[in-house]
């Protein structure tokens, strides 16, 4: 069933969001504001993919570059419309619909932005079923759908296609390196299909699930409920429906640069109590926990690093010293864990020697979806 997007749903959406974001894929604030702008009283609709026509053509919009660029460098705002009107020239054919590259972050908000300034509906749905640092790992391509052509717009106007057919490594590597030029940030319209490949290759549902879980906090907190019980909640009827309780602590050190237009680094955290830190490795978003030598939580699951009262979701680059923080893991549904997929954004993806390891088999206990 569509149903329609208002100003209102903005805050829970981001929220939600930044938490399905992993510490990465942009600070969502910075998105919904722009979107809050051009939206006004209006409203968005937002499609369930099952009421896409199998020849529907949907162009996701979305931003790309290092997240700590966006906190100095803002958008102007028209670059992803842009963007998606240079592939429509490009490919001689209008989008029915827009949808999300990743379900994370500020590209949770791109493409509301097209359809505030557009009238497109937007497509309940993803291809990242969290946010990834690159443009090559997406779901769409593990099932047979390849980013070119893409299109990317700058703020002053300028927009570059690029075509590498179905090598969607190379597409990110000059994607990222026009990126660069640009500032660090660019904005981008790719990943061109039809309805039924969205079915086919989508992470369904996932806009709705960001703006469920960012009302479940925000709910829980206004009724002085823990909002860790209202996570796992929210996320029990998903195909997230797995929540660790990894870790809490403060963070004693963080360690951050941007180089080659990612954020990478890493954060470690002291515990609580007695016992080793916990060190999270990050590439724009949040790869690995370790606790000592044990391995946690390692991608594509998630780990998500909250407020440790308010469940507030943080941002790698809004992480700092001295901030008591609670570390969760959650589970990434089935379609993110086939061998293709594990190739495409699990470990070995990142150059990371360690084995994926489900978190619901690791040592640490599932947050109780009641009080």
């Amino acid at each position: 069933m569509s149903w329609q997007l208002t100003a209102a749903d903005l805050p829970d959406l981001a929220r939600g969001a930044t938490l399905l974001g992993t510490g990465g894929g942009g600070d969502p604030y910075i998105g919904s504001k722009l979107v809050e702008q051009v939206l006004g009283t209006g409203s968005i609709t937002v499609l369930d993919p099952s009421d896409l026509a199998d020849d529907a053509f949907v162009i996701p919009t979305a931003q790309m570059g290092a997240p700590t660029v966006m906190i100095e460098k803002l958008p102007a705002g028209t670059e992803p419309t842009l963007a998606l009107r240079t592939l429509e020239s490009h490919l001689g054919r209008q989008a029915d619909a827009t949808m999300p590259i990743e379900c994370g972050g500020v590209n949770s908000m791109i493409p509301f932005l097209v359809a505030a300034e557009t009238g497109l509906p937007v497509v309940d749905a993803d291809g990242m079923g969290r946010a990834f640092p690159e443009l090559s790992m997406e779901t769409f391509a593990v099932y047979g759908v390849h980013g070119s052509p893409l299109a990317l717009a700058g703020e002053r106007g300028e927009t570059v296609v690029i075509d590498t057919g179905d090598d969607d490594k190379q597409l990110e590597w000059l994607a990222r390196a026009v990126t660069i030029r640009l500032g660090g940030v660019g904005h981008i319209a790719e990943y061109a299909m039809s309805g039924a490949d969205v079915r086919r290759t989508a992470v369904p549902r996932t806009i709705s699930m960001a703006l469920a879980l960012g009302r479940a906090i925000r709910v829980a907190r206004e009724q002085k409920r823990s909002p860790f019980t209202a996570i796992a909640a929210a996320l029990a009827p998903t195909g997230y429906s797995h929540v660790a309780d990894l870790f809490e602590g403060k963070i004693v050190d963080v360690e951050r640069r941007t180089t080659e237009g990612f954020a990478r680094g890493r954060v470690r955290i002291a515990p609580t109590g007695d016992g080793p830190d916990l060190v999270i490795g990050f590439q724009n978003e949040n790869l690995t926990a370790h606790r000592g030598d044990e391995l946690l939580a390692i991608v594509p699951d998630l780990i998500c690093v909250l407020d440790h009262e308010s469940a507030e979701p943080i941002t790698t680059e809004r992480l700092r010293y001295g901030q008591r923080v609670r570390v969760l893991g959650i589970s990434t549904p089935d379609l993110m864990r086939t061998p293709g997929a594990l190739a495409t954004f699990g470990p070995v993806a990142f150059g990371l020697t360690e084995e994926f390891l489900p978190v619901e088999k690791g040592a640490s206990a599932p947050v109780p979806a009641t009080d």
